[in-house]
């Protein structure tokens, strides 16, 4: 599970309307059930209350036969009582665990085991004794011990996957926990019989092996220098409040002395039918779902509701200072308490303002800082509470420059903010850009889902009309609002928060209790999973791909053209696609990061950038490995604008020495702060495992090289590009014989193309015998990879690959997780899987992971080890995983350009055809020898490299060297630089 932390712009009103008729609540009555609908909605969200006071809300949308389920409630770490943080997070992943009719083999004989589970946590959370809490520990391990003898770990998941539901995960937040599914629209029935049960009376088994999860969990956030700079955020920001508080994770303390009698209080307080909605977005029959909710939910009874109050703030006079350690990058981040979402005039303003600031475009940070390389980066982040909101500023310093020089410059910007000195136009362009996002939201369910939860969540849906016309209301904020909002609360009133690199001495892990892993029971089955698993679904046909149907080829000027119609709005994706990448000239990305800072002879980087965002038109330049693809998107009656100004740009662009100066000084320290991230290192360890010492990772320019450079050679890459072999793809309303003239007319082509020419891709090595490639960072927990690159790619092992992976380590019902963490509590993440290459000639790779406390390390490995060495069996799984496999194929549907790039991956492989077709006739002809020999032959008894990223103090070298020859690879090694 995760609980969530958004440093993003939350904005309930993304998915808002700009219909001119007016926002109001109408009633409306169909299939026997009244629902109210707000006029003008694009989502056409019907909103039920039913008896008992649960909350529905639908919005139908036909595009794929799947649905987007959330199930929410309104509490969450809020909400926690104050000698119990954390137990919302706590509660919610027990909700994964069963309830009396599912997920046990015998109710009754496992209940006097829980109960006194129960007790004895109830009596070690009031002890202090060290030692006898040792010994009444010991006691929860061996009565968890037989309890588990009688459950069956997972089988929620198993539910799940076998209806064919994807993503099944929660979250619990501030105000919130969500339970999420995305489900084929045929599961409809068997989808609303496991949730109702779920929901009536969970019971928390197999608890201790997940407590141990989410410590592992808390131990990952104590080494997330990001994480401990947001709650240090909220803790200055909110002395009194639970905002600031009670983290959604929980102190270290209170992890450690659970009740699951405080739990169940929570539960039976909170989850309540009028504190709980059910959004569905997807393809349904609303009338017949209503019904079916009702039908099923109906048991549940409201109850009196105390939501916590928090109390109001007292101003902040000064700035309050804090610094934050850690080995990751410096930041500085200035914060301020804003007003909540319940006051929603000002939250329109506040979202104004805050694109002002920043939109990733034409903000005053975008344009006065960023495009100005005054520093490595910046950004503005809005978070979007009932009580308070939050508005920070963030920047990282580039090579040469202290934390509070890029404080001062952030500031600047707020003064510039509070003194007006910005184009009023630019709100109008944010009004656009934000219809845009309302366009592309509606085409995804999940963005709909999340959009109807978050206004339940923060309103109970009450306030629905205010977020359809939130575009409206943004476009009626005026310059003087904003310079008058910035004037009263953007002053000396702010949390400023320094990230600095160092040693925090202050973090107390939560230290490894000793578990004895616990039965799983996989080939288990309730009566209640084989009663869902037998109830009728109708069947949905699966749809393939016709490449010479689904696609038109035609030419745009002298380069062929892929062409797909979107016959659902007015936006448009444009794609050049240039037949050369890094692999040929390592330059060429620096010219590509270059482009966004140049000029021409016409227009500044700046103004570039501003008739971009004006019209609502985006760009980008990707330099992969052996293609470089430019992208241009927005609004289709804006097409010639944007096709014409980037053509001016990338062919027009000027060499600029100060530009390049200002960029290598950004580079390198984005290299430095690069060497100071562990999942950089981490990633650029797995490279050096599948390729070598030289391997596309470490492919960068040298220093030397660096140096070297020019600005006048980074703009003849430029303007050499379009010079390339390329291909043109475009996804838009426009017709084919449209959108052909008109790249042809705006887009310079020449008239001979050129090629790359050969170069040698980088190969991946055949591991001889094992290895550990270890690097040294300084944190609690322990990162480790397995990495083995075996045989060349084969279409026809297409069906085998994927059910292994399905079945063994691809998900929360897999073999790999439910013995990693499930039965042996070893780790919080956990995955393995049989990776298949992208390329004909390329290899396949397998790979494992595990991240873990550096004291569970040796354990942990020895965990994956046995499962990579004995694949075990049980049928039940198995059987679990080629369903899952099944509907997932039935229920995909590739659509819009990605039918295009869905062609382009099958050519580099060597298909001219969906291969998902023959991997759906071939599904049911497999058995489990067929994974047990991919198993056997590819993965048991083979040499592994095992890439380790682990603090030296925790983890023994010596340790290390039992698993193959230890060399430490060095972080110059890693990133060639």
């Amino acid at each position: 599970m995760k609980f969530r932390l958004l440093l993003c712009l939350l904005v309930a009103g993304v998915l808002s309307s700009t219909a001119q008729s007016r926002q109001d609540w109408k009633e409306a009555s169909s299939g026997g059930y009244t629902y109210r609908y707000v006029s003008g909605d694009p989502m056409q969200a019907r909103f039920y209350t039913l008896k008992n006071g649960l909350s529905v809300i639908l919005s139908v949308n036909k595009k794929d036969p799947r649905i987007q389920t959330l199930i929410g409630v309104r509490a969450g770490s809020n909400s926690d009582p104050k000698d119990h943080t954390g137990l919302a997070h706590y509660l919610e992943h027990l909700l994964f665990k069963g309830t009396q009719r599912y997920g046990s083999l015998d109710w009754a004989k496992e209940k006097p085991y829980l109960d006194q589970i129960e007790t004895l946590y109830d009596t070690y959370n009031k002890t202090t004794d060290a030692s006898k809490r040792k010994a009444i520990y010991r006691q929860i391990d061996s009565v968890s011990g037989l309890a588990a003898k009688l459950a069956i770990a997972n089988e929620y998941d198993k539910m799940m996957t076998g209806m064919g539901a994807q993503g099944t995960n929660a979250h619990t937040w501030v105000e919130e926990t969500v339970y999420e599914e995305d489900i084929p629209s045929s599961a409809v029935d068997k989808f609303l019989a496991v949730q109702a049960e779920r929901f009536r009376d969970p019971v928390f088994r197999i608890f201790h092996t997940e407590l141990e999860a989410v410590y592992e969990e808390k131990n990952r956030g104590l080494d997330n220098d990001g994480r401990k700079m947001y709650e240090t955020m909220l803790t200055t920001l909110f002395p009194t409040h639970n905002y600031g508080q009670q983290s959604t994770i929980g102190t270290v303390e209170h992890l450690k002395n659970p009740s699951l009698k405080a739990i169940r209080k929570f539960y039976n307080e909170f989850y309540v039918p009028n504190n709980m909605a059910i959004v569905m977005a997807g393809d349904f029959d609303p009338d017949y779902v209503i019904r079916q909710i009702d039908t099923r939910f109906a048991y549940m009874k409201s109850k009196p509701l105390q939501q916590y109050a928090g109390p109001r703030e007292s101003p902040i006079i000064k700035p309050v200072v804090k610094e934050v350690l850690g080995p990751d990058a410096e930041n500085v981040n200035i914060a301020y308490r804003m007003p909540g979402s319940l006051d929603t005039k000002n939250s329109v303003t506040l979202a104004v303002l805050s694109q002002v600031l920043s939109n990733g475009k034409a903000g005053l940070l975008d344009l006065q800082l960023n495009k100005q390389q005054k520093v490595l980066g910046s950004g503005a982040s809005l978070l979007n509470w009932k009580d308070y909101s939050v508005l920070s500023l963030s920047g990282r310093a580039k090579q040469g420059q202290s934390l509070d020089e890029v404080k001062d410059l952030l500031l600047g910007q707020i003064a510039v903010l509070q003194q007006g000195s910005f184009d009023e136009s630019l709100i109008k362009a944010i009004v656009n850009n934000f219809k845009l996002y309302e366009i592309e939201g509606l085409e995804n369910n999940n963005s709909r889902a999340t959009s109807l939860m978050d206004g339940f969540i923060k309103h109970r849906g009450q306030n629905w009309q205010y977020d359809v016309r939130f575009i409206d209301d943004m476009s009626k904020v005026t310059k003087q609002d904003i310079v008058d909002f910035a004037r009263k609360y953007m002053t000396n009133s702010y949390a400023l928060i320094y990230k600095r690199k160092g040693e925090d001495k202050n973090i107390e892990k939560v230290e490894k209790p000793p578990i004895t892993p616990v039965e799983v029971n996989r080939d288990a089955q309730s009566a209640f999973l084989r009663e869902v698993a037998a109830m009728p679904e109708t069947p949905v046909k699966p749809q393939w791909l016709d490449y010479d149907k689904d696609i038109r080829k035609g030419k745009a000027g002298a380069s062929d053209l892929l062409y797909v119609q979107n016959k659902d709005n007015g936006l448009f994706r444009l794609y050049y696609r240039y037949e050369v990448g890094s692999w040929v000239n390592r330059k060429l990305p620096l010219a590509a990061q270059s482009l966004q800072y140049l000029g021409t002879d016409k227009y500044s980087a700046e103004e570039i950038s501003k008739q971009f965002y004006n019209i609502a038109c985006n760009f980008s330049v990707n330099t992969g490995a052996e293609e470089t693809t430019i992208s241009i998107s927005g609004l289709q009656e804006n097409f010639d604008q944007a096709v014409a100004l980037f053509d001016h740009l990338i062919n027009n662009c000027k060499a600029d020495e100060n530009v390049l100066a200002s960029l290598k000084n950004r580079l390198q320290k984005a290299r430095a702060d690069n060497k100071l991230n562990k999942g950089q290192i981490l990633q650029g360890l797995r490279s050096f495992a599948t390729y070598g010492s030289k391997n596309p990772f470490n492919n960068q320019l040298s220093q030397a090289e660096l140096e070297a450079i020019t600005a006048a050679e980074l703009t003849d890459l430029l303007h050499g590009l379009t010079d390339y072999k390329q291909t043109v793809i475009y996804y838009g309303p426009a017709p084919i014989e449209t959108a052909s003239a008109r790249v042809a007319a705006l887009h310079r082509q020449p008239a001979v193309a050129k090629t790359a020419g050969d170069f040698k891709p980088f190969e991946k090595i055949q591991q001889t015998s094992n290895k550990v490639l270890f690097t040294d960072y300084d944190m609690v927990q322990a990162e480790v990879n397995w990495v083995r690159n075996s045989d060349l790619y084969n279409p026809s092992s297409t069906a085998v690959v994927n059910l292994f992976n399905n079945y063994f380590g691809g998900g929360m019902g897999s073999i790999v997780f439910q013995t990693i963490r499930e039965s042996k509590a070893l780790a919080y993440s956990t995955y393995a899987f049989y990776a298949p290459p992208n390329k004909k000639a390329d290899r396949y790779s397998v790979l494992a992971y595990v991240g873990s406390q550096a004291d569970k390390m040796n354990e942990a490995i020895a965990g994956m080890n046995e499962l990579l060495t004995v694949i075990p069996q049980s049928e039940k799984a198995f059987e679990t995983a080629r369903s899952s496999m099944k509907k997932d194929l039935e229920t995909e549907r590739i659509t819009q350009d990605g039918i295009i790039f869905s062609y382009l991956g099958a050519q580099k492989l060597g298909l001219n055809a969906d291969i998902r077709k023959s991997v759906y006739d071939s599904v049911d002809k497999l058995t489990f020898n067929d994974v047990k020999q991919l198993h056997q032959q590819n993965i048991a008894g083979k040499p592994y490299s095992y890439c380790i990223v682990a603090s030296e103090k925790r983890v023994s070298l010596d340790d290390l060297k039992k698993y193959g020859d230890v060399q430490k690879v060095t972080l110059e090694e890693i990133f060639g630089y």
